[in-house]
């Protein structure tokens, strides 16, 4: 990792932009940046926010909607973890926290407009971006290539060989996988293939 990203890394792991914010919702919690970025990766993970789980470990993932990310991109543990080939930046670092219903609240949009430039730029330009969900499909594709979630994951061929859309890896979304056949059946083995030439 070069001096300026190292730099970088050291500034969003103490930042605490959001701390009233987070002290003003339901989960009252303190601001717990997590940061797993080399300048080196080849593939980038561009997610939406840290769940409970991975708040309290620090570790991006660490949860069963890891588990089922890693099995959607064909590698263990171990590679997904080696932060010299794969970058996880989501669209904010922080757990966004708890409604009063108990819902997660969105990505702060303030997050992404102060980090995400900065750390895009010290990547450079991955041979390959997974985006996981609609905050960070319209981010980096924009609003008119990114109505809803299921037209985008839909029309993934669309953004080949740079980039290809995911929906979230959430169990809550088994229901939609079902429903979209052919996002394993079609979607899956290019993206399996796709994320092995990245890594070699």
């Amino acid at each position: 990792m070069n001096d300026t990203a190292s730099r970088l890394h050291r500034d969003l792991s103490s930042c605490s932009l959001c701390a009233d914010r987070f002290a003003g919702t339901a989960s009252r919690h303190a601001p717990r940046p997590v940061v797993w970025f080399d300048d080196s990766a080849r593939i980038l993970i561009a997610g939406q926010a840290p769940g409970t789980k991975v708040h309290q470990s620090g570790i991006p993932f660490q949860d069963r909607s890891g588990d089922r990310l890693r099995g959607w991109l064909g590698i263990d543990r171990e590679t997904f973890y080696d932060t010299s080939r794969i970058a996880i930046v989501p669209m904010a670092f922080c757990f966004p926290g708890h409604s009063q219903s108990g819902s997660d609240l969105p990505p702060p949009a303030i997050c992404a407009r102060t980090w995400r430039a900065r750390i895009l730029d010290q990547l450079g330009k991955p041979d390959l971006t997974l985006l996981i969900g609609g905050y960070a499909q319209k981010w980096h594709l924009g609003a008119q290539n990114a109505a809803n979630v299921t037209d985008t994951v839909a029309n993934w061929r669309q953004f080949l060989p740079d980039a290809i859309p995911l929906p979230h890896p959430s169990w809550r979304n088994t229901g939609w996988i079902k429903k979209h056949p052919w996002f394993e059946t079609d979607l899956l083995p290019v993206l399996r293939a796709r994320v092995q030439k990245a890594l070699k």
